[in-house]
């Protein structure tokens, strides 16, 4: 199964010197997915909420109520931000801040990971590895070397060059890297990895479960 490719925005100097915007990646299918996930259990749970009787209307609540902060969680809350100073992954469940001296490395293997002190590690949701994407990659810096004017070789192409022949995981995973390496000696990037619960995606998708199980019992 291939997995979408992340998106990013650019993080332009500040003409005053002060810190870069962050940088955002995101991914545009899994938002597109969730988008879509999400209408069609609103058009279901309120046609039974509007329409239905005896208990299907509260069914219908409970239901919406479980599966709508789930789609949520997994389709369109997935985020890292990433700016002078700090990395903030946001996943489904957690958001992780990590100061830039506090990470230790990042990975792409079969999933996207920032590891910190003690190698703890963290995955980056937003950022999915696409094994078809590595290959069509592959294919194409391949054939782009064959078919460079200038005879050059796949080892000499330009930043840019290899920039269109990377796969956008490993693309995205490279530039937080060198914004690791630019920014770890910082004062401003400094400090110890925070983690904070997503009790606003948790607490309405418990209770939604709670109802459904209340309602499937005295039924």
């Amino acid at each position: 199964m291939t997995s979408p490719s992340p998106e990013s925005k650019p993080d332009p100097q500040p003409e005053d010197g002060g810190v870069y915007a962050d940088r955002v990646f995101r991914s545009s299918s899994a938002i597109a997915g969730g988008v879509l996930l999400l209408g069609l259990a609103v058009w279901l749970g309120g046609d039974a909420l509007v329409r239905g009787s005896g208990r299907t209307p509260w069914l219908a609540l409970a239901g919406l109520l479980f599966v709508v902060p789930l789609i949520v969680a997994y389709t369109v809350r997935p985020a890292v931000h990433a700016n002078a100073e700090r990395l903030r992954v946001r996943n489904p469940f957690r958001t992780i801040t990590l100061p830039w001296g506090a990470v230790e490395g990042l990975r792409a293997g079969y999933s996207s990971e920032v590891f910190a002190g003690g190698g703890t590690k963290y995955q980056l949701w937003a950022i999915p590895v696409s094994l078809r994407a590595r290959k069509k990659a592959a294919r194409r810096q391949v054939r782009d070397a064959a078919q460079d004017p200038h005879g050059r070789t796949s080892a000499v192409l330009s930043g840019r060059d290899l920039g269109r022949t990377r796969a956008p995981s490993d693309q995205a995973l490279d530039d937080l890297r060198e914004l690791a390496e630019r920014h770890a000696g910082e004062p401003g990037a400094q400090g110890e990895p925070s983690v904070r619960w997503a009790y606003e995606i948790l607490a309405p998708s418990v209770a939604g479960a709670v109802l459904l199980v209340i309602l499937l019992l005295v039924g």
